[in-house]
């Protein structure tokens, strides 16, 4: 018997009718459906969803209860589905239900599909990698991991900031920028992406670093080897700046060093052999139906 897992960042009523699919596809196969905690009670309250479910409510519960993650959403419900799964080895399906999605890829009308895909067999894993970051005072603590980005910011009201990076112990570059990304291939599609970074393919063992609004013309992304450490310190006339991992934000003061390495794990993302990496960016990307072409 297997045990499927929700997630979503936000429950509609209209999202509860892919919820109550999901159910009755697992009901079929005598899967056990499980919900979050959290968004269990959210939805009993909001719509008097019944309470009669079994919960997870860490990520000690994918070590040794849950066999599959469905994250019901977009890129952002996936990423922080992510932070449930770690390295359990869980794999995970995004079934879109917001509007632009390179991770959660598979339609909201092709449910009861996917399943029976699932339980066929028909899929394989795309292991995705992931970035893994250490901070002097450890400010995202056990969940320092991120499968798009980290982002080095400025605050709304500052000026530029400067960030002086080193690849492999060997000077790179200092960045006088609004911030700079440093990117997984996963990431390419992301943040990256609207700051003119290049697209790259997962599986690809590299990381992107990518200025954001650079003050110099000159400065142009670079991809490097991912077994590299990246090391980030950063200049400011504020005292501090802004770091994120996958939309997770802190604050961090001027001076202090950002190590940035692959993490040790990676991510089982469940791909079907329809669905391919170069079909999703040609269609998201609305490649090739340009009629002027």
């Amino acid at each position: 018997m297997k045990k499927v897992a929700i997630f979503g960042l936000k429950f509609t009523r209209q999202t509860l009718d892919y919820v109550e699919e999901i159910q009755r596809e697992c009901d079929k196969r005598s899967w056990t459906l499980c919900l979050e905690k959290e968004t269990l009670d959210s939805l009993h309250q909001k719509y008097d969803f019944p309470l009669k479910r079994e919960v997870y409510s860490s990520y000690l519960d994918f070590k040794s209860q849950i066999d599959l993650m469905v994250c019901l959403g977009g890129d952002g419900s996936f990423l922080r589905a992510v932070r449930y799964i770690r390295d359990s080895g869980v794999p995970i399906v995004g079934i879109n239900t917001g509007r632009l999605g390179f991770l959660s890829n598979i339609s909201k009308e092709s449910i009861a599909e996917t399943f029976q895909l699932l339980e066929d067999g028909h899929f394989e894993f795309q292991k995705r990698s992931l970035i893994r970051v250490q901070t002097q005072d450890d400010l995202f603590g056990e969940e320092n991991f991120a499968l798009n980005e980290l982002t080095l910011s400025k605050k709304d009201t500052a000026s530029m900031i400067s960030v002086h990076a080193h690849l492999d112990g060997k000077y790179l570059n200092s960045y006088w920028a609004d911030g700079l990304i440093v990117s997984t291939p996963t990431g390419s599609t992301g943040y990256n992406l609207s700051c003119g970074g290049p697209i790259i393919t997962p599986g690809c063992q590299v990381h992107i670093i990518t200025p954001i609004a650079a003050h110099n013309l000159n400065v142009r992304p670079v991809v490097v080897p991912d077994h590299m450490p990246i090391e980030l310190s950063l200049e400011s006339r504020e005292r501090s700046c802004l770091v994120s991992l996958d939309g997770i934000t802190k604050s961090i003061k001027q001076g202090e060093k950002i190590r940035i390495s692959k993490a040790e794990f990676l991510i089982n993302v469940i791909k079907f052999e329809h669905t391919n990496f170069l079909d999703t960016i040609r269609n998201k990307m609305y490649w090739g139906i340009d009629n002027r072409n």
